[in-house]
């Protein structure tokens, strides 16, 4: 999997304070999120590993692969399926049961580009046809910019395995970096219903807390269950591994999954399994501080939020005068300042809108037409804005 990340502009990140919670003690990797998304446990729950090559995790054998992650309180593990359009044998049904018989979830995971959307998506289908818990898409740089890709990819994939199948996004942990990226399609209606960010905080050169002040304020937005994806690889210490897990705690994350089998240590796995309390630092109580100039993926996203509460405003990814304008009617409503900018007291109610669906297609202006449901647009503005820059070397990166 790849670790490609990067850094924030944001000056409120560059505070490491955290409001302090009061929480009782807990073992083991996460506390429960609170979440209408799945009234039933989440595969993801708990202590996942994700499994890059079978042969080189525990040499693929499942009796060896399920005694190791009994021993460390892995709760699921995540085997690579597929990646674009082709398949990786070594997600079977026999391995899937197996490891079911075990007492393991077992979770696929596919690499998609976006180039063969149709075709990426019969991928992901075939894993769950063999059995898998719950699929996870990592999405990275190149699907930067591809709106009507990641439309139809979803669409097509909800097709096949149905509106409430368990599906994850695996992606960069920090939005702002990646303003053309589709997270609004991924994780808006129709998307995965759940967010693990690849938190790598010793390969984005940051701490765990601070990594974890950026990644929250910026994905939380998006209203889906966030279950951070931590390193093993490159040896991390044992006590950044700890506080990963401790935040996740604080936060009340539901659970936390590790990049990967093969490239961790011994004492790497320890520290996975050791108990931990919660932290005593929560969630940064922030939103993005949003204004007139600011684009990107994120700025798309609450203009479909505003446009489902009934405000005339284009969703172009740019946040210019009509959006400042809706904006401050948005304001007057919610008897709010009318700053015109989307700021913490304003983030709130907006997230209680109902978003605009929407099918992004390629080709000209808006069409009013609309497609099970949604609003068919071109792709925003902002698809075509560059990433902000790539802080993680070559040689750090995984598929």
């Amino acid at each position: 999997m790849r670790a490609r990340l990067r850094t924030t502009t944001l000056a409120l990140i560059a505070a490491a304070l955290l409001l302090a919670l009061a929480a009782g003690p807990l073992v083991g990797g996460a506390s429960s999120q609170t979440s209408a998304t799945d009234a039933k446990k989440s595969p993801l729950a708990g202590n996942g590993m994700w499994i890059w090559y079978m042969n080189r995790s525990s040499h693929g054998r499942l009796g060896a692969i399920a005694k190791k992650a009994h021993a460390h309180n892995i709760d699921t593990v995540l085997i690579k399926s597929g990646d674009g359009t082709g398949y990786w044998s070594q997600f079977s049904s026999s391995v899937v049961s197996g490891l079911h018989a075990r007492g393991l979830n077992v979770c696929a995971w596919q690499f998609i580009y976006g180039d063969k959307a149709g075709k990426e998506a019969r991928v992901g289908a075939a894993a769950v046809a063999k059995g898998a818990d719950c699929l996870v898409l990592d999405v990275e740089g190149q699907y930067e910019g591809k709106y009507p890709q990641a439309s139809y990819f979803m669409s097509t994939l909800r097709s096949m395995v149905g509106q409430d199948y368990p599906i994850g996004l695996a992606s960069f942990p920090y939005v702002d970096y990646h303003p053309a990226l589709p997270y609004s399609v991924f994780l808006g209606p129709g998307g995965a219903q759940y967010n693990i960010p690849q938190l790598y905080w010793k390969d984005i050169g940051t701490t765990v807390d601070t990594g974890y002040t950026h990644t929250w304020v910026w994905n939380r937005i998006y209203q889906r269950p966030i279950d951070p994806l931590g390193q093993l690889y490159s040896r991390p210490k044992a006590g950044q591994i700890k506080r990963f897990r401790a935040l996740a705690m604080s936060h009340g994350f539901e659970g936390v999954s590790w990049w990967d089998w093969q490239e961790a240590g011994k004492r790497q796995w320890k520290a996975v399994s050791q108990p931990v309390s919660p932290a005593s630092t929560g969630p940064y109580p922030s939103y993005p501080f949003l204004h007139l100039g600011a684009k990107g993926d994120f700025v798309a996203w609450a203009q479909q939020l505003l446009a489902g509460g009934g405000y005339t405003v284009p969703v172009s990814g740019y946040f210019q005068t009509s959006t400042q304008t809706a904006v401050r009617a948005f304001q007057l409503d919610h008897g709010l300042p009318q700053t015109g900018n989307l700021d913490v007291p304003t983030w709130g109610p907006l997230l209680q809108n109902k978003p605009l669906a929407v099918r992004w297609v390629t080709g000209g202006g808006a069409v009013p037409a609309k497609a099970s449901g949604r609003r068919v647009l071109p792709p925003p503005r902002s698809a075509k804005l560059p990433a902000v820059r790539d802080e993680i070397p070559p040689a750090s990166k995984r598929d």
